[in-house]
């Protein structure tokens, strides 16, 4: 049986891809039956099944194909779900019936938990003629509100939210507004938000000449590129929004160019995907194919490697087979181009056990060179398949293989691709594998740096209790165990001590030989000169990526750095790092002040009363307990654990305005009341509005929303530091971190992109 490298890695499998009955009693009893799972559910499309679920079994054992979580959760369960992570959606047309369809769309992909990309580039700007209604039109970014909202309301498939992506081009008359849109730290939260940027801009921004804004053929505005530019960058530098995306680089190396044409991407950014595309991942564990790690030997079997591939390749293709579908449109678009997205996770940790520094110029070598090898060994077994089985229907032989990104493949792939046909439109990219990483043992994510040596984590037991532990990367494990506890390397470098040049030159590395795109963070410190940021985006358009996405942390976007190195020579013991550690609960007082409200619900014959009570810390007061009471029994379980659920945030200190935020923003499905003139649209939506005034009555926030009153006072933690960033909504700690382009908590796991 196998063993976890450490609980973490059990506890994530157990959470999120052990499949269970509905009262929670476990089927897969050990990791070996997830893996006979999937592996027997992916072989049933085969004409032999017996003769492939051995070999699919043996691609996944030893977690060295990592299918994506949609997958592992899903396949073979028999359950209505998407084995798909992701789509791009259909065109928004720019009429009110079109969007609200589009809306609907949304709400039934992401119900079956998939995550959404959208261009509201299509939709007319905020103030233009609205013919036949004598009206000024309300622009996209109100239609974004609408549908922020409703993936507040949708709990995805495997109870995890809904992602989203928004862009806009860059030549819509709405795209300052829509730039600066996330400066509201209330507003469009589901959302992650890219502009898209055509050539045209950039060499418009290098000649620092004219830019015009136009909409339907109608020039609304004309900017300065530069000025428009430097907006973008400002935006970026102090949200971390919006991402960067070279859409008219993406549509040239796209080999489906002839009859297709992108505008949006999925929520992380690495599958660019026309209407109705959808994004179908699985990743290769670099890390697990290193032969006599740190050894002057070490480097990675590229026969197995390439035979791993093949295997990948043909048990993603039948997922496309397998899998259901949200809408017919979706699956018809999967089913005729048959795109695949294969990655790799582990790099950072494989160029570790070869001796190489992640960052240098022979990192990005050896990378580019390990890739080479998987995008020729996947292209070859899709021809092998379009031999056996067909190539995708719309495969053009001449229009395919004319394709940029097609240019610098091996003339025996190009011959075998015009001989045969291929299989699969596209098949590599590189996304996000954060949970997958850890369920992995810990191993580097996607083609990032290794984040941390270690760091102090906490994980959930079965009875509901958290233990701490550590937790170890997979590499820096395996050099214990070989040299013990002593000093690491000079080339054991992580995410906080690269520069951004050095994350650069990885990115374009990887993405010579990644058809589809990458989805990669780029740390930046958080005193870098902004000349020096507004660099890194112009050497990622230099450079050839398809995109760019940096962090930089601060008070608004959170600490990058909130874990505590353990290891006596860590690479940041030297670098100041932020540790921030929240106080424990705070100890009740004999006596409290509050006040009790009363909400009569126009449903229920009985009142609910609301008592919320104070403390006084440092001269300030903040709320320190809420009691939900009501004679109606139907509410007696929801109303005591949201009484101890909210009292037990309350009393851990901090911005704990979220609270309010996240029950205003409750839905009930079967429609809310009027109070006092105004839509509340649930039970729990008045409850939060009651604790709302309850909180602008005491001074903790102000009157206009949920914005903190400037009196540091009010979040002061038990170091004496102002928190930085967001509570996690799921547990309301301090350690969100942006992780792969998604805020993540690292206390709880949750993750807006799943």
């Amino acid at each position: 049986m196998t063993r976890f490298a450490a609980p973490i890695a059990e506890s994530i499998w157990d959470m999120k891809y052990r499949l269970k009955d509905a009262d929670g009693t476990p089927v897969d009893q050990t990791v070996e039956d997830s893996w006979r799972r999937i592996a027997r559910a992916l072989a049933e499309t085969e004409a032999d099944p017996a003769a492939w679920e051995a070999p699919f079994y043996a691609a996944l054992e030893d977690f060295k194909f990592l299918p994506a979580g949609r997958i592992a959760a899903g396949a073979g369960t028999g359950r209505e779900v998407t084995l798909f992570n992701c789509f791009v959606m259909g065109t928004i047309p720019d009429n009110m019936g079109g969007i609200f369809d589009m809306l609907k769309e949304a709400a039934l992909t992401m119900q079956q938990g998939g995550g959404i990309g959208y261009d509201f580039s299509t939709i007319r700007p905020k103030g233009a003629s609205v013919k036949g209604v004598a009206a000024d039109a309300s622009g996209p970014l109100s239609f974004m509100d609408v549908w922020d909202a409703m993936c507040r309301t949708i709990m995805s498939a495997g109870s995890r939210r809904g992602a989203m992506m928004a862009t806009m081009r860059c030549d819509h008359p709405d795209i300052e507004a829509f730039i600066t849109a996330k400066a509201d730290p209330a507003r469009l939260r589901m959302f992650n938000m890219s502009v898209l940027v055509t050539d045209a801009f950039m060499e418009a921004v290098k000649a620092d000449g004219p830019w015009e804004l136009q909409f339907g053929g109608k020039v609304y505005h004309t900017v300065e590129a530069r000025d428009l530019w430097n907006r973008i960058m400002k935006s970026t530098y102090d949200y971390a929004e919006p991402g960067v995306i070279f859409i008219d680089r993406i549509n040239a190396m796209n080999n489906l160019a002839y009859c297709e044409d992108i505008s949006a991407t999925n929520p992380c950014g690495e599958q660019p995907l026309p209407p109705y595309g959808a994004c179908l991942l699985g990743s290769i564990n670099l890390a697990r194919l290193v032969e006599a790690p740190f050894e002057d030997a070490a480097e990675i079997d590229e026969a197995a490697l390439e035979k791993l591939v093949a295997t990948a390749v043909r048990m993603m293709d039948n997922v496309v087979d397998a899998s259901r579908f949200p809408l017919p449109q979706q699956a018809e678009e999967a089913r005729t181009k048959r795109r695949i997205g294969l990655g790799v996770t582990g790099l950072a940790d494989a160029l570790l056990m070869v001796g190489l520094r992640y960052g240098s110029e022979e990192a990005a070598r050896q990378t580019a060179r390990w890739l080479h090898r998987i995008a020729r060994a996947a292209y070859l077994a899709s021809v092998q398949l379009a031999k056996e089985k067909g190539a995708f229907p719309l495969f053009d032989a001449e229009k395919y293989l004319a394709s940029g990104s097609l240019a610098h493949m091996d003339d025996d792939v190009r011959d075998a691709i015009r001989d045969h046909g291929i299989r699969n439109a596209l098949l590599t990219s590189i996304a996000p594998t954060g949970t997958i990483s850890l369920y992995a043992g810990n191993v580097s994510s996607g083609i990032e740096p290794v984040f941390a040596m270690s760091y102090t984590r906490k994980v959930l037991q079965k009875d509901g209790s958290r233990t701490e532990e550590e937790v170890v990367d997979y590499a820096v494990q395996l050099w214990r165990e070989k040299f013990g506890d002593g000093e690491l390397p000079e080339y054991f470098v992580n995410a906080q001590t690269l520069s951004p040049a050095d994350h650069v030159r990885m990115q374009a590395a990887a993405q010579t030989w990644v058809d589809s795109s990458i989805s990669k963070t780029i740390n930046v410190p958080e005193d870098i000169d902004f000349d020096a940021f507004k660099e890194v985006y112009m050497q990622a358009w230099d450079t050839g990526c398809k995109g760019c996405t940096t962090y930089r942390p601060n008070d608004v976007t959170g600490s990058v750095l909130s874990v505590n190195e353990t290891t006596e020579a860590a690479p940041e013991a030297d670098q100041g790092a932020d540790v921030i550690y929240l106080s424990d609960p705070l100890d009740r007082p004999q006596a409290l002040d509050g006040a009790t409200y009363k909400v009569k619900w126009p449903d229920s014959e009985h009142a609910i009363y609301i008592t919320i009570n104070d403390i006084v810390l440092n001269g300030t007061r903040r709320p320190f307990e809420v009691f939900i009471n009501s004679k109606n029994m139907e509410h007696f379980a929801w109303t005591v654990a949201l009484t101890r659920m909210i009292s037990a945030v309350f009393r851990r200190g901090g911005d704990v305005s979220f609270v309010v935020e996240e029950l205003k923003a409750v839905f009930d499905p079967r429609g809310g009341a009027w109070m006092q003139g105004k839509y509340v649209p649930s039970i729990l939506a008045a409850i939060g509005g009651v604790i709302e005034r309850h909180l602008i009555s005491i001074g903790f926030i102000d009157g206009e929303g949920l914005g903190l009153k400037a009196d540091p006072e009010a979040e002061r933690m038990a170091i004496g530091e102002r928190p930085k960033g967001p509570a996690c909504p799921a547990c309301g700690q301090y350690d969100m971190r942006m992780v792969e382009g998604c805020m993540t908590c690292m206390n709880c796991g949750h993750s807006k992109c799943g």
